[in-house]
C-alpha cells in the first residue's frame, strides 16, 4: 500500500485550518448592514458587473480598488475610510452579511494608514507621470491586501505553497540538452512562485505584484516605524524590481510547465474541500482515491463550461452596449454629417461581426479527450503518494539570435501586421464602410479576438495531454495574432484611460452609493421610531 507523501499531509492539514477557521466564535461582534439597502446595492453591483465584464474571481479585488478610489478621492487624508468601505462592500453583495468581524475593520484601517504613508513620503520622481502610476499601483496593492485581511485565502495559499515545492524539485532549467546553471535556486523558486499563482487561479499581474512584496518583506502586514521608513525611502526600486519579475525571459517557460501540470494540483484541491477533517482516510486507498479523482472532475469540467459560457455572454453583452454607445455619440453622427457615408448594413455589421464572433470562439472550443481523465488520475497518484522516481520537467533556456535572424523574425513578425490588416481594411472598404467606421471595427475586432483567446486559453484548464498544432491553426494563429497583440494593448490602455467609466462613477455611482447608504440610515430610523412605540 503507498504512503501518503510528507507534502500531501502538510497540504491536507493545511485545508483542515481553513476548515476550522470557518467556524463561527461566539460572542464577537460583526459587521450587519440593512437587507433591503444590500438587495439594491448588490443589483448595482451585477449591472456594473455586465458592463464592466471582469473575470468572476477578480470582481471583488476590482470593487474593493474602485471603491478606494472613490473614497480617496472625497477624503484625502484617508482617515476613517474603513468601515464606509466594508459596509459598503457587504452591502454590495461581496461579502455576507454578518460574517466580517469588527475588529477586522480596524486592521483594514492601520493598512490603509500604511499605504497613504508611503505615497504621502515618497521621495519624488522625476516625472508627474511616474508619480500617479505608483499611486495607482499601490491603491491596486492596498486592495489585494483589504481582500486578504476580510477574507484570508488560507486553502488557496496552502495549494500554492504545495504545487511551488513540487515543482521547484521536479523542473530543471536547461540550455540545449544541458542544465542551464546560470540561475539561482532563489530565482527560479520566484518564477515557479509567479508560475503556479497563474496556473492555479489565473491571478492578475496585482495580486502576484502583491504577494511578491511579501515574498520580499515577510512582515509587510506588521511592518514596524524603521521598516516603513526604509521601504517608502525604497519605494521606486521596490516597484521597479516586481515588475523586472514578472516580465523575466525564462518568465514563460515556467508558465508552460506548470500550466500543463496544474490539473492535478486542482483536482486534489477539490477533494481535499470536500471534507478536509476526514481527508486523509478518503485519500488513503488508491482505489478510492480514483473514485474521487473521477468525481472532482466531472464536477469541475461541468464548472468550467458554466464559467466559459458566462464569460462569453457577460462578454458580448458588454463589449456590445459599449459598440451600441460608440456607434450613437460618435459613428452614426460622423457618418451622416461629416462624411455623409452612412449606412445602415455598415452599422449593423459593425455592432453584430464582433459579439458574434465572440460566441463562436467560445462555441466551438472543444472538451477534453477520455484520455485526459486517465492522466489526470495518473499524475495526481503521482503527487499524493510517496514515489522513489522523480519526474522531471524541462524549461528550455529561449535560443539565442544573432542580429540578422532578428531582424528577419521581425520583417516577418512585421509582414503578418500588413496581411492581417490589409485583408480587413481591403474587405470593410468593399462594403463601403467609411475610415471611422472601419477604425472602429478594428478595435472592437482586436478586443473581441483579444478577450475570445483568453477564454480559449481558460478552457484548457482541465488539460493534461499535450495539444498538437495543425497547419490550419498555425495558418489562424498568423492572420489573427496581430489582432490580438492590438487588443491586448488597447485592452491594458482601456483600464488606465476608460472616460466612459470615469464619468460612471462620478454621475452615476457616486450618487447611487450615497442613496443606498442613506437607504439604509433610513431604515435604522424607522427601527428606532417603531421601537419607541412600545
Amino acid at each position: 500500500m503507498p504512503e501518503i507523501s510528507q507534502k500531501t499531509q502538510k497540504l491536507i492539514q493545511g485545508y483542515k485550518n481553513w476548515h476550522q477557521s470557518l467556524e463561527k466564535k461566539e460572542g464577537v461582534a460583526v459587521l450587519h448592514v440593512d437587507e433591503v439597502a444590500a438587495s439594491v446595492a448588490a443589483f448595482y453591483e451585477k449591472i456594473r458587473g455586465v458592463i464592466e465584464w471582469k473575470e468572476e474571481h477578480l470582481l471583488r479585488k476590482t470593487a474593493i480598488e474602485r471603491m478606494l478610489k472613490r473614497r480617496f478621492f472625497l477624503m484625502e487624508d484617508g482617515e476613517n475610510i474603513a468601515k464606509p468601505l466594508v459596509l459598503e462592500l457587504i452591502r454590495g453583495g461581496h461579502f455576507p452579511n454578518d460574517s466580517i468581524e469588527e475588529t477586522r475593520v480596524q486592521a483594514v484601517q492601520r493598512l490603509i494608514q500604511k499605504y497613504i504613508s508611503i505615497m504621502k513620503n515618497a521621495p519624488p520622481p522625476r516625472k508627474e507621470k511616474t508619480k500617479n502610476r505608483l499611486f495607482e499601483w499601490l491603491l491596486g496593492i492596498a486592495a489585494c491586501e483589504i481582500e486578504e485581511v476580510l477574507d484570508p485565502p488560507r486553502k488557496e495559499r496552502a495549494l500554492i505553497d504545495y504545487m511551488t515545492e513540487s515543482m521547484v524539485e521536479k523542473i530543471e532549467v536547461k540550455q540545449g540538452i544541458f542544465v542551464f546553471k546560470g540561475i539561482s535556486e532563489e530565482e527560479k523558486r520566484k518564477q515557479i512562485y509567479i508560475a503556479v499563482q497563474k496556473t492555479l487561479f489565473n491571478l492578475d499581474h496585482l495580486i502576484i505584484s502583491y504577494h511578491l512584496l511579501k515574498f520580499y518583506y515577510p512582515q509587510w502586514q506588521n511592518l514596524s516605524r524603521e521598516q516603513l521608513e526604509e521601504i517608502t525611502r525604497n519605494i521606486y526600486s521596490i516597484w521597479k524590481k516586481i515588475r523586472k519579475n514578472l516580465r523575466k525571459r525564462l518568465a514563460e517557460g515556467f508558465y508552460r510547465v506548470c500550466k500543463r501540470y496544474g490539473t492535478p494540483y486542482l483536482i486534489l484541491g477539490d477533494i481535499l474541500s470536500q471534507d478536509p477533517m476526514a481527508a486523509k482516510e478518503r485519500i488513503f486507498k488508491p482505489e478510492s482515491l480514483e473514485a474521487l479523482i473521477k468525481e472532482a472532475y466531472g464536477k469541475r469540467l461541468v464548472k468550467l463550461k458554466a464559467k466559459l459560457l458566462r464569460a462569453a455572454i457577460y462578454g458580448v453583452i458588454s463589449i456590445f452596449i459599449t459598440k451600441i454607445l460608440v456607434s450613437l455619440l460618435i459613428e452614426i453622427p460622423f457618418d451622416k454629417y461629416i462624411t455623409h457615408q452612412f449606412s445602415y448594413l455598415t452599422l449593423a455589421l459593425n455592432i453584430f461581426i464582433p459579439p458574434l464572433l465572440m460566441f463562436l470562439m467560445v462555441l466551438t472550443i472543444r472538451p477534453p479527450s477520455k484520455e485526459n481523465l486517465q492522466r489526470v488520475i495518473l499524475e495526481v497518484m503521482k503527487i499524493v503518494y510517496e514515489n522513489e522516481q522523480k519526474d522531471i520537467y524541462p524549461v528550455k533556456l529561449p535560443p539565442k539570435r544573432g542580429p540578422i535572424m532578428e531582424s528577419v523574425l521581425f520583417a516577418f513578425y512585421l509582414f503578418s501586421f500588413i496581411v492581417s490588416f490589409g485583408i480587413i481594411v481591403w474587405g470593410l472598404q468593399k462594403l463601403e464602410f467609411g475610415i471611422l467606421s472601419i477604425i472602429i471595427f478594428i478595435i472592437f475586432l482586436s478586443l473581441i479576438l483579444f478577450a475570445g483567446t483568453r477564454v480559449r486559453h481558460r478552457s484548457k484548464e482541465l488539460r493534461v495531454e499535450e495539444e498538437k498544432e495543425t497547419m490550419i491553426t498555425s495558418f489562424f494563429d498568423f492572420l489573427t495574432l496581430p489582432f490580438v497583440l492590438v487588443g491586448r494593448w488597447l485592452s491594458s490602455q482601456w483600464e488606465r484611460f476608460n472616460v466612459l467609466m470615469v464619468i460612471f462613477n462620478i454621475f452615476i455611482e457616486l450618487p447611487f452609493k450615497s442613496f443606498t447608504e442613506f437607504l439604509e440610515q433610513w431604515r435604522y430610523f424607522l427601527k428606532e421610531k417603531k421601537e419607541e412605540i412600545h
